[in-house]
């Protein structure tokens, strides 16, 4: 019997998005509501659940963090910038949350996002948000170790999977001579 070896298969890049596609994504959205989802799933790399199940006493406006209750119900602080910060207190300022932080569940926001992605062509889910906010931070030069802390990834291997798409040139911005 002849042994052939299989052929090597590559593995798919799975989409991301720039900053300009995040801006675009925002602006695109139906509300203040849908802005503040869209621009803290990029932020903060929250799975949907994370997300979904935010409570307005969860946000420590000082800290500019969210404590999330993740995978295996383990606490964990999800980061958020100034322009997250503005959508959400400007959404806090129309509504008045009676629980969680949003007036949708989960499948609501699936919802949402897919008529986002209907109307702008571009892939709308919490994994390409989190691929993008992985990426952005690799990208930006922060190391492995510190993206899996700030996205409560288990491991070092989940954040290169999510970072597959940095490429050789995006590293070498951050090499310096060592002589």
């Amino acid at each position: 019997m002849l042994l052939v070896e299989a052929p090597k298969v590559g593995r798919r890049i799975l989409p991301c998005h720039t900053r300009e596609k995040l801006d675009y994504l925002i602006e695109q959205a139906e509300c203040v509501r849908d802005k503040a989802i869209i621009s803290l799933f990029a932020d903060s790399g929250l799975r949907l659940s994370e997300l979904a199940n935010v409570d307005p006493g969860d946000i420590d406006w000082n800290a500019h963090t969210i404590k999330v209750i993740g995978k295996g119900n383990k606490e964990g602080v999800a980061p958020f910038g100034p322009k997250t910060e503005a959508l959400l207190r400007q959404w806090l300022a129309e509504y008045s949350p009676n629980g969680t932080l949003w007036d949708i569940n989960a499948q609501g926001i699936k919802s949402m996002l897919t008529r986002l992605k209907k109307r702008t062509g571009l892939p709308c889910n919490a994994h390409t948000f989190r691929r993008t906010f992985a990426t952005v931070l690799a990208k930006r030069g922060i190391d492995s170790l510190h993206i899996m802390r700030l996205g409560r990834w288990e491991s070092i291997s989940m954040v290169e999977l999510y970072t597959r798409s940095v490429k050789v040139e995006d590293s070498l911005k951050f090499y310096r001579a060592i002589c």
